[in-house]
């Protein structure tokens, strides 16, 4: 009995100790002590490591025990140590720079390089590696990083000094503007289902806001042929062993090293053409498996990506039972600058803990996003236990001093400071931009609008003044829902009509709810394909009234809800009273040669005869979509869906109601359209579309304002869009009888704008477009549009136009936006 008394009592200890968990750290240098930065740091035959801080700190937790570590970076020989772990230990460890070797081979003169070889076998294998694992699991740490290198003290009459001050930079506005911390378990299946769940997030300045870290916005693959990094690059970036890359790169071949038993190339790739959106660096692939073992690649502005100057990618694999190898961490590093500014920083992720093809629930990946509630409330004890990557000093002094400016920031004295700061009231800011009343602590807006943008001119009123507001307020702080009430009072000069509108917009349950009603002045396309600014600058200036308007009294109530997934509905109800104006007035400032006002009726220009009777309509109207998913992100806020990779298709279906309320309309409605944007063709750019088509039915009584009309465009400058036409008029082709409306645009991203010296550096993306409509009235009519557009979404578009039944086309250029 005493004998099992002491082997229980040895027992229980040795589990204690092996349960127990210890501190492995130290510094990593290289042969001349300097630091090595992010050097990663893994546990062999297991999927556990981490990364190296900036300054070359690493640590990990573990278990007491037997551990063989693997340092390596990129450039530098793998150092291994095998350690007995049974209290925290301290390990510093020197990395000597990569020794490589050349291979015996003879080169003759003129022969091929090696690297050759070497990268058509990779290419051949691209696939096979692309497609090797069909699912997996795996926990990643992601920390980002983004400091102000130079600013100067003010910038288009904004004081960056003080603003520089508020956030904690120092005196010479340079410091960390950007800190914050991660850890996901993340979720894959082929070709491109994922699942991620935030486990914690930490976010430098406050305890309220998550991480902008996401390990699905990490994931980089160069087994793809192609790296699609929107915002970035307007075109993709061709992979170093894309199928198509000996056209696009040059290779060397600089040495070969043994690691492990393995043999591993180190080969330099540039650009054939500087200029082309490939990258420069170098390679790492072990022979006879040809896999990617590591990568230290970059890009520059010649390549014209956007926002930075220099993105350098690193990124090293480890292997994950006997076959499979993944990504062992991934950094990305940036640089840039702009009007005097300069910025630099980082995203590095740390992946550890694969499980390679678990069974997992497909249906669990229309959730492609989770962050649950208190994920940003982890203390600073979780964060010393489970961060992987040390802080540097930096890093820690940023938390310190932005905690303290974040707890102030939400005290109420704080915020009703800053409100009244804001709040006060400017003649010049009221009359350009408006006045907005915040209260920051009860979530209370109140918005008035600019008194400049609320005058215009037109033929029929002459001098408005269409003057508005709103008042905004929080009522769910969960799900993040708001009231909304508005109005607007409007009155014309020259023709005395006053008129006065508003509503509501609330939540009501699942639901959103608008009520609506008043009187005002609108016009007669209900598209609006010109704004009253633009008709306004062409009435004064060019004498040319192309907006044709009439008064409308209206109650309207619409009520919307996202049934399930992609699919969306919504129903409303309308009753209104439309009644003809007429021109009251022919003033502009200038008289243009052969330029003269038309009358309010589109239809008889010459004549100002009425369009149509004053009358009254009620209808109903149903319109619904479905995008083919159901993929969601779930916040502590409520969910927030994700647009589909396929075209959104809409129907819709209008019933003018006779005798309802005493309306006048009796007709039918109904249409579909479908549309996409921004289809991925690769290399070639992306496309977009929209169609639609509808018909009236059971037409007893319609008026001109129930037709269905299209976005025409008759002026020089235009808002552009999917469904837009470039020379279409306003209103001559409106019908109440049957459409088929078609568009079609291709964006070229920069495929010929870039090969051609200094025009390459306006980043032009080439634009095609082809626009179509048919009516009875108008039968084949189709536009041809070609031009540029600024990554800022301006554009210049010269347009032609053709129908079967009017001789000859109509041409012109167009100077547009499009967002």
């Amino acid at each position: 009995m005493k004998s099992f008394f002491l082997v229980a009592i040895f027992l229980l200890l040795t589990s204690c100790l092996f349960a127990q968990e210890f501190t492995l750290s130290g510094k990593i240098i290289d042969g001349a002590g300097n630091a090595v930065p992010f050097a990663t740091v893994y546990i062999r035959n297991t999927t556990k490591g981490t990364s190296a801080n900036n300054d070359g700190n690493y640590m990990m937790n573990l278990k007491a025990g037997q551990y063989d570590v693997r340092y390596q970076a990129i450039g530098f020989k793998q150092e291994s140590r095998k350690i007995e772990l049974k209290a925290n230990e301290t390990f510093n460890i020197v990395l000597k720079a990569e020794d490589y070797q050349l291979k015996e081979v003879s080169i003759n003169a003129g022969a091929e390089d090696p690297a050759y070889a070497i990268i058509r076998k990779a290419i051949k294998k691209r696939k096979t590696y692309l497609n090797e694992v069909n699912a997996y699991t795996c926990e990643i740490y992601i920390k980002g990083l983004q400091k102000l290198l130079a600013a100067p003290k003010k910038f288009l009459g904004v004081d960056v000094q003080k603003i520089a001050r508020e956030n904690g930079l120092d005196s010479n506005r340079r410091g960390i503007i950007y800190l914050s911390e991660s850890q996901s378990k993340l979720s894959f299946i082929k070709p491109d289902k994922v699942h991620e769940e935030i486990i914690s997030s930490k976010f430098s300045g406050s305890n309220r806001a998550f991480t902008f870290n996401r390990a699905s916005d990490m994931q980089v693959n160069f087994y793809d042929n192609l790296q699609t990094w929107e915002g970035l690059s307007n075109r993709p970036l061709i992979s170093p062993i894309a199928d198509n890359a000996l056209s696009y790169y040059k290779y060397k071949y600089v040495g070969f090293i043994t690691e492990n038993g393995e043999t591993i190339n180190k080969i330099l790739v540039t650009p054939r053409n500087a200029y082309d959106p490939c990258f420069s660096g170098y390679i790492y692939i072990m022979d006879d498996s040809w896999r990617i073992q590591s990568l230290g690649l970059y890009i520059t502005k010649k390549s014209n990506i956007n926002f930075v100057d220099t993105l350098k990618v690193n990124e090293q694999f480890f292997p994950v039972g006997d076959k499979v190898w993944m990504p062992a961490s991934l950094k990305f590093e940036f640089t840039g600058g702009f009007f005097g500014f300069k910025f630099g920083g980082y995203f590095i992720s740390v992946y550890k803990n694969y499980e390679i093809d678990p069974k997992l629930d497909k249906k669990q990946f229309a959730e492609v996003l989770r962050i649950n509630k208190g994920v940003n409330k982890k203390d600073s004890a979780y964060w010393e236990q489970e961060r992987p990557i040390p802080l540097t000093d930096e890093e820690k002094i940023d938390y310190q001093k932005k905690a303290i400016l974040a707890a102030k920031r939400e005290t109420k004295p704080y915020l009703d400071s800053l409100d009244k700061v804001n709040n006060k009231f400017s003649v010049g800011k009221f009359m350009l931009g408006g006045y907005r009343h915040r209260n920051r602590y009860d979530h209370e807006y109140y918005n008035f609008n600019s008194l400049l943008s609320s005058v215009t001119y037109n033929t029929v009123e002459g001098l408005a003044l269409g003057y508005g507001g709103s008042f905004t307020k929080q009522i769910d702080s969960v799900n993040n829902r708001y009231l909304n009430i508005y109005g607007k009072v409007r009155y014309g000069f020259s023709n005395k009509l006053l008129n006065a509108t508003g509503g509501v917009t609330m939540p009501v349950g699942s639901f959103t709810l608008n009520l609506a009603g008043g009187s005002d002045v609108i016009d007669m396309n209900n598209r609006e394909p010109i704004s009253s600014f633009m008709n306004t600058a062409n009435t004064l200036l060019n004498r040319q009234n192309f907006e044709k308007l009439y008064q409308k009294q209206y109650a309207t109530a619409t009520i919307s809800k996202r049934i399930y997934g992609g699919w969306q509905a919504s129903a409303g109800a309308e009753w209104a009273n439309r009644k003809y104006l007429s021109n009251t007035t022919d003033y502009s400032f200038f008289y243009p040669k052969g330029h003269e006002f038309t009358s309010n009726n589109p239809l008889s220009p010459a004549i100002d005869a009425p369009l149509f009777p004053e009358n009254q309509s009620f209808n109903v109207s149903v319109r619904t979509t479905y995008d083919f998913s159901n993929r969601y992100e779930t916040y502590p806020t409520g969910k927030r869906y994700i647009p589909s990779k396929y075209p959104t298709i809409g129907l819709n279906f209008t019933k003018a109601v006779k005798n309802v309320f005493g309306s006048d309309a009796d007709y039918n409605l109904v249409s579909a359209d479908i549309s996409k944007s921004d289809i991925p063709m690769g290399f070639y750019g992306k496309t977009s579309f929209y169609v639609a088509a509808g018909k009236f039915f059971n037409t007893k009584n319609i008026y001109y304002t129930d037709y269905r009309h299209f976005s025409g465009n008759q002026v020089l400058f235009y808002q552009g869009g999917i469904n837009k036409f470039l020379l279409l008029d306003y209103y001559q082709f409106s019908t109440g009888d049957k459409f088929l409306e078609g568009h079609l645009e291709h964006n070229f991203t920069g495929l010929i704008t870039n090969m051609i010296p200094l025009i390459r550096k306006l980043k032009l993306q080439e634009i095609i477009n082809v626009n179509y409509l048919s009516t009875p009235k108008i039968k084949n009519y189709t536009e041809l549009g070609v031009g540029f557009q600024t990554n800022i979404g301006l554009r210049v578009m010269y347009g032609t136009s053709f129908n079967n039944k009017v001789a000859g086309a109509n041409q012109a250029v167009r100077i547009g936006a499009s967002f």
